[in-house]
């Protein structure tokens, strides 16, 4: 049985394809970064008029990917705990890779929050002008 989720509480995707599809017990999430719900807005982001990045805050992106991640698993039925894998994608490993598993910490490690496989890549460009991308595998009954 495969079931596809929109979450109407998310940013809308930016091409053809749900937020979330479970196969079996598996929840798979496409790639969600930190864009907020109806708007091209990217907290941490600073566009100039040509929609170029001139400056970008890593933590606030963190921060915002995160809730992106939690609002999605819950519309699909599964919470934040049932995380099992984690691949992230930066654009710049060398700037922000500290700050990000320092915020991935506050959220991943520790009594009560789960504690998921984990991969970290760097790429030179994401879809939008972000950046931050996660995709998450999850576990849902």
């Amino acid at each position: 049985m495969t079931d596809t989720t929109i979450s109407n509480r998310a940013p809308e995707p930016v091409g053809a394809y749900p937020h979330a599809r479970k196969v079996g017990n598996l929840l798979f999430l496409s790639g969600l970064g930190p864009r907020k719900k109806g708007t091209k807005t990217i907290p941490g982001v600073t566009l100039d008029e040509n929609g170029n990045i001139t400056a970008h805050n890593i933590e606030e992106q963190c921060h915002s990917v995160f809730e992106n991640i939690k609002t999605v698993l819950e519309d699909a039925g599964a919470t934040w705990n049932d995380i099992v894998d984690v691949t992230t994608y930066l654009t710049n490993m060398k700037e922000d890779f500290a700050t990000y598993n320092k915020i991935y910490a506050e959220y991943f490690a520790g009594e009560g929050k789960p504690n998921p496989t984990r991969t970290t890549v760097e790429v030179t460009a994401l879809p939008t002008p972000i950046a931050i991308e996660l995709k998450i595998i999850a576990t849902v009954d």
